[in-house]
């Protein structure tokens, strides 16, 4: 996030200093201005002001550097909405919140003291949750059938005290409590929202931070997609996002606000929990982070609201005619403030009001504990709600509340404030007594000893209200759905993948296949408007370009241009109702789209099937820890990697070859990773995919990499269909069952070397007569999984002592060494090593890619048919099964020896 402060400051100082040149005309303009706050309203004044500035810009008139307001609340007393709540009881059951919340995290650390976890982060926004879970945060009701209710990203460091009110709810129990972050054995809760982890529960995994922002914009602009294409109702639903102010400066937690603002996602709330305060030390020690975030939300388009002070500093203001407390409030900076918030009232009477003799003045009715009781905003339940309703009410725009709080609040010396309070897992007895008494807390000085969760009866008018209050809202949240109420049907795959099975011969690629395949799923009846097509600006790329006309590109405005290319048949057809979402040129925004895509079916009980297709190298290299929160929020759908391999995008150099996605990918427990070569196996891999998916609901996702090399595609292979489908979907199998069986070298290619491979295999035979079988590597990483899989079942099961890999298996009834090829580092073939039961060569595009011809690019990465060849001669002559003088002489003819260059790895 860029520090603006100085900026700010100065163009603060600026306009201050300007010369009045006629005060009176200046008074009449101002006056006209209150006149009509005062009898219209704020909102018609709003709107003359930002007409004024839009005519005063057009006028050629430069406007304000940084749109930044005076350090005070946006709402101002008057216009605060009656309370509706009970404040006496949310109170006490916020003190209870907040001791569960803290007595998890403490008995945690006494027992175990590596656990960790976070005491002073939910002590700070404590009362920004409860607000919305007391009045604002509306549940999926039953009554819908579970669909519908507001959508919640909570701040993960504050998860202790959404587990403390489940618990008072009565989803958790105190054992659950007992078990905070130990999972492994008994009821335990996950550190930070993991919806892997605690599938019932947590909808949206924001552990990471940044992915939270993010991907709730995202979300908020796929229920209005879904609302546009008739699909869903989404109307009336809010997705509330609740993130830190030094998380703002992570460059994907602001990267989309302007998108959000473009769309008007008037369904969208961030309410930044402002203590100032990061791991380390203030978030803008020397500035002040709530007038950055201001300046940048504003500048992007959506409505700011600020809640800074509590009611307690109403009477003050009310009584400051001169304008001293808003004048210090400008002199003072984040760290002073944060300095402020750890000392008492006696300190900040000697350090903040007696500064200016107004300010002393406007204190002297005050004792130093009256002092210390002046609130922040972010602890005001009145100024919170007040916030939360405008926010609501508000059109148009997306809304960000900056609500400042004190990290640490109520924990007195031991982390009120404090450098360290972000690192503070345990209380010593005093400071915990101490929490006691400042919340009152019916808590015996044992009780707090013993750290014993406090969980009011049943029959109390605080479970009374707590339960009330959730049953006005339609039930309880964070609840997530595991499986949609109704699957989707997979059409058969001859009625969209047909050309693909039978092929014969026609040349394409394999990423024009797959769009093919797309676009035929696309028209039909039942599956096909479930398909969401995700691009980052590069439909016409991978040959998408005909969707444009066929369904649309989605946009909420329409198309109110005539399109340059509206005469041709590929036109740029924007509409409302389009299925396409073209992010432009962020993979970040297009992967947070396919996630909202991925798991409609949890979120919206609608099974949406997307398909996001990129250049292959900005998957998961660029945006891999969101594919990671993918995987952990049980996603569903297709990453496409298009364009991919070291070697087949041969012009486009060092940045776009891609050699290590299929490493990054077999990483990840849910990703089925495949790389096919062929059209059929595309299809294939895609049939299994969508009824794994969609119909049988399981919690995977598919990464399937396809290229853009034109080549010859061979018809699905005869015989027993259903061994051919087995075989790509377990990783291999071989091009011609009968050749394997007498071959003396089994050679194993993946998809765009795997022409390299057949090549091989003619030069073998043609020029050292030695017959060598070929075998499609459709995934390594199925491959290891299933032999890792058959390991630990030999490992622990009596009864499977000879557990067997499928590649054992599958490569036992041949002879001879094992070569493996790919377009990717050799760490990918490498990661079946341990179940081949012979030599194994493996050999990989390792090192930085580079512009060239597709021949060159795989001579120079030694991944040509000669590199295959001349692999297979060395290891048949270390079997001893060829004289040695035959490789020496096979170098010399293929031109490849060690004094010819450095390795390409080291190129």
């Amino acid at each position: 996030m860029t520090d603006l402060s100085n900026g700010i400051e100065h163009a603060q100082r600026a306009a201050l200093a300007r010369v009045d040149a006629d005060p009176e005309e200046t008074a009449e303009w101002l006056d006209a201005l209150d006149a009509v706050v005062a009898h219209v309203g704020r909102d018609r004044a709003q709107y003359l002001f930002d007409r004024l500035a839009e005519h005063a810009r057009a006028s050629g008139l430069a406007s304000p550097r940084t749109p930044v307001t005076r350090y005070l609340n946006t709402i101002p007393p008057a216009e605060q909405p009656p309370y509706p709540g009970d404040l006496d009881l949310e109170e006490r059951l916020s003190a209870a919140l907040r001791w569960n919340a803290l007595a998890m995290v403490v008995r945690a650390n006494r027992a175990y003291g590596e656990l960790g976890g976070h005491i002073a982060s939910y002590a700070s926004a404590s009362d920004l949750f409860e607000t919305g879970f007391n009045h604002f945060f509306r549940a999926a009701s039953p009554a819908n059938g579970g669909a519908g209710g507001d959508l919640v990203y909570f701040q993960p460091h504050s998860s202790p005290g959404v587990y403390a009110r489940a618990y008072l709810e009565g989803f958790l129990t105190e054992d659950h409590l007992k078990h905070y972050r130990r999972e492994i054995a008994g009821p335990g809760l996950c550190s930070y929202p993991h919806p892997w982890l605690m599938p019932d529960f947590w909808q949206f995994p924001t552990g990471s931070m940044g992915i939270g922002p993010i991907n709730a914009i995202y979300q908020a602009r796929f229920m209005r997609y879904l609302q546009h294409r008739g699909l869903a109702n989404t109307a009336g639903r809010t997705v509330w996002g609740f993130f830190g102010d030094g998380e703002m400066d992570e460059p994907e937690s602001l990267g989309a606000l302007s998108l959000a603002a473009r769309e008007g996602l008037d369904n969208l709330v961030f309410v930044i929990n402002c203590n100032l305060q990061r791991l380390d030390g203030p978030v803008r020690g020397n500035g002040r982070v709530i007038d950055e975030l201001e300046a940048q939300f504003a500048g992007a388009g959506w409505n700011v609201i600020k809640v800074l002070w509590g009611s307690d500093w109403d009477p003050l203001f009310a009584r400051d005619h001169a304008g001293a407390l808003a004048r210090a409030f400008a002199d003072t900076v984040d760290g002073q403030f944060q300095t402020f918030s750890a000392n008492d009232g006696a300190y900040n009477r000697a350090r903040f009001f007696s500064q200016d003799p107004a300010l002393e003045a406007l204190a002297a009715q005050l004792t130093d504990a009256e002092i210390d009781r002046l609130r922040r905003g972010g602890h005001d339940a009145r100024k919170l709600h007040a916030a939360y309703a405008h926010a609501l009410a508000h059109r148009g725009q997306p809304t960000v509340i900056l609500a400042k709080t004190m990290k640490g609040y109520g924990m007195g010396a031991a982390g009120q404030g404090r450098m360290t309070t972000h690192q503070q897992k345990k209380l010593d007895i005093d400071d915990l007594k101490a929490f006691r008494d400042r919340f009152r807390l019916p808590l015996s000085d044992s009780d707090v000893e013993q750290l014993t969760f406090y969980k009011p009866a049943e029959d109390s008018p605080e479970m009374r209200y707590l339960h009330a209050r959730r049953a006005a809202l339609g039930g309880y949240l964070p609840r997530r759905r595991m499986a949609a109420s109704k699957g989707l049907t997979v059409p058969s795959m001859p009625a969209w993948g047909a050309f693909a099975l039978d092929a014969a011969g026609r040349e394409m690629s394999t990423t024009m296949a797959l769009v093919r395949m797309l676009a035929a799923l696309i028209k039909d009846r039942d599956l096909g408007p479930r398909v969401v097509p995700i691009v980052a600006d590069e439909a016409r790329t991978f040959g998408m370009a005909s969707l444009f006309r066929q369904v649309g590109i989605y946009s909420p405005l329409g198309q109110r241009y005539e399109p340059e290319d509206l005469g041709s048949m590929l036109y740029y057809r924007e509409d409302t109702r389009g299925q396409i979402l073209e992010e432009g040129i962020s993979e970040a925004g297009a992967i947070s789209s396919w996630i909202a895509a991925a798991t409609s079916y949890s979120v919206h009980d609608l099974p949406m099937l997307p398909f996001y297709i990129y250049y292959s190298m900005f998957g998961f290299q660029r945006i891999g820890d969101l594919i990671w929160a993918a995987a952990d929020q049980r996603s569903r759908g297709f990453l496409v990697g298009a364009t991919s391999g070291r070697t087949t995008l041969g012009g486009e150099g060092l940045q776009h070859q891609d050699g290590s996605s299929h490493l990054a990918a077999s990483t990840i427990p849910n990703c089925r990773a495949y790389d096919p070569a062929f059209a059929y196996e595309v299809a294939t891999i895609v049939d299994a995919g969508m009824r794994e998916m969609v119909e049988q609901q399981r919690d995977v996702f598919y990464y399937v990499t396809v290229t853009n090399e034109n080549y010859a595609q061979p018809s699905m292979p005869g015989g027993d269909a259903q061994a051919w489908r087995e075989g790509i979907l377990k990783g291999m199998y071989p091009l011609a069952a009968e050749s394997h069986a007498t071959a003396q070298v089994q050679l194993l290619g993946a998809g765009a070397i795997l022409g390299e491979v057949v090549a091989a295999q003619r030069m073998l035979k043609e020029d050292w007569g030695i017959d060598a079988a070929v075998w499609s590597v459709t995934s390594f990483t199925e491959l290891q999984r299933d032999g890792m899989e058959a390991e630990r079942r030999a490992r622990l099961d009596d009864d499977n002592p000879h557990a067997m890999p499928y590649v054992t298996a599958t490569l036992a009834a041949t002879r001879g060494p094992v070569i493996a090829a790919t377009d990717y580092v050799r760490a990918v073939p490498e990661l079946i090593r341990a179940y081949v039961p012979r030599r194994y060569v493996t050999l990989g595009t390792d090192g930085f890619g580079r512009s060239d011809t597709r021949d060159a690019l795989r001579a120079f990465f030694e991944v040509d048919r000669a590199s295959i060849v001349l692999a297979a001669l060395k290891a048949l002559a270390d079997d001893g099964e060829l004289d040695a003088a035959i490789v020496h002489d096979a170098r010399a003819r293929l031109g490849k020896s060690a004094q010819r260059c450095v390795a390409p790895w080291q190129r």
